[in-house]
């Protein structure tokens, strides 16, 4: 009897012990803030140090037009070859401008210039985005699958936005999900929850329950990117001109190339690639 009661003890201390550490794992998990501040280092600062460049498929359509499109990543920006119109491929004359058009960027310096500065525009303002994440939003635990954790968001009474970017986004609530294990994100959904008056309208505004949703894919090893993303805004510019922001992208079929890829190399791939389709 004395060694089935010892047992029986023996029995409710380790479920008791096995209680105590689930809970210690459970409490230290860090604060929604920290786990988001975390995402946006590991975003804006790869491990390796390093920026993957890729060639991929680009289904964009804007405004009910649809326009499918080779591209290739290079160090100076992407280059890109217009491949399909409304899900039709092109007729040989467009195939012939799109080639000519193509040629003329890669021998034209000026062009390549101003296509290095809108990849740096677009980067620092997607660092500016990112950076600003943290102190916009209030983050709360929403759940969670496996590594990917789930999060709820809403506007910080506290924050003060210096742009208009900034503006936009501080009247923005939603959803976010994180792989918590390797701190990267894995996709975004929000809305506007009030109307946005730039210069107390005089300068325009977007109406409130604009939305947006992006979607990103692990295509290789700790290599996400971005495959998904949608806009749907409306509202008023200067001039009462109306803004109807209604865009949809779908980016597949990655596959890697060199880092140090030009655009004279990009026009190569992309040149290379329609002769192989016109022989087929």
């Amino acid at each position: 009897m004395m060694q089935s009661r010892f047992k029986f003890v023996t029995i409710i201390l380790v479920l008791v012990f096995r209680f105590a550490i689930a809970q210690a794992q459970s409490n230290a998990r860090i604060s929604p803030a920290d786990l988001i501040k975390a995402v946006i280092r590991s975003e804006l600062n790869p491990s390796d140090g390093s920026e993957a460049r890729w060639k991929y498929l680009l289904v964009k359509e804007v405004e009910d037009k649809q326009e499918t499109r080779e591209v290739v990543e290079t160090k100076s920006g992407s280059l890109d070859r217009l491949i399909a119109i409304a899900g039709k491929p092109l007729s040989a004359r467009q195939q012939r401008d799109e080639t000519e058009r193509i040629l003329r960027l890669s021998h034209n310096p000026e062009e390549q210039r101003k296509l290095e500065e809108s990849r740096k525009k677009d980067a620092e303002q997607c660092d500016a985005f990112f950076k600003m994440v943290p102190e916009a939003f209030l983050f709360e635990y929403a759940g969670q699958s496996g590594d990917v954790v789930k999060l709820v968001f809403k506007p910080n009474p506290a924050f003060r936005p210096a742009s208009r970017e900034g503006k936009v986004l501080h009247e923005m609530a939603g959803e976010v999900w994180v792989d918590a294990k390797q701190q990267r994100l894995v996709s975004i959904n929000g809305h506007l929850v009030n109307e946005v008056k730039f210069a107390g309208g005089l300068l325009g505004h977007l109406e409130r329950g604009g939305q947006f949703a992006v979607k990103r894919t692990e295509v290789a090893p700790a290599r996400w990117e971005v495959t998904e993303m949608a806009v749907n805004m409306q509202g008023k510019a200067l001039l009462f001109k109306t803004i109807s922001v209604q865009q949809k992208e779908l980016h597949q079929h990655f596959e890697r190339v060199p880092d140090d890829l030009t655009i004279a190399d990009a026009a190569a791939i992309l040149l290379k690639q329609s002769l192989m389709a016109a022989n087929r």
